[in-house]
């Protein structure tokens, strides 16, 4: 069965750090460009950040950047996101999405066609 496997999420107090993991089963993530979202109850999923197909683009929403770092790994078939400086704003569901796009990325949910089931991730004091 295909699926993406997201892991890392937990509880963390402001101004920490996780790592969040993307790991597809049955398929390479090699021909997607990959997208992290979030949705914390009540809102809407939003775009956190974005790598493109060949890794040489990426995209963060505003509200990361400078905090969050997007990377791929084709070699271990993984994706990551490095979370430092979080906030309590930053607490959400988080997913992996992949999509097809021939060059960068985006931060648009309707360009990814599969996502996992999410980790969660928790800020607090």
């Amino acid at each position: 069965q295909l699926q993406l496997v997201e892991s890392g999420g937990g509880l963390v107090q402001p101004g920490g750090s996780l790592r969040l993991s993307c790991v597809p089963s049955g398929f390479r993530l090699d021909y997607y460009a990959i997208g992290w979202f979030r949705q914390a109850p009540g809102k809407e999923r939003e775009g956190v950040a974005c790598i493109s197909q060949n890794g040489d683009s990426t995209v963060y929403a505003d509200s990361v950047k400078g905090r969050f770092t997007i990377s791929r790994d084709d070699a271990k078939n993984a994706a990551y996101l490095q979370m430092n400086s979080l906030r309590p704003e930053d607490a959400a569901v988080y997913f992996c999405e992949i999509g097809y796009r021939a060059r960068g990325c985006a931060l648009k949910h309707g360009e990814y066609h599969r996502w996992g089931q999410g980790t969660q991730v928790t800020v607090s004091s």
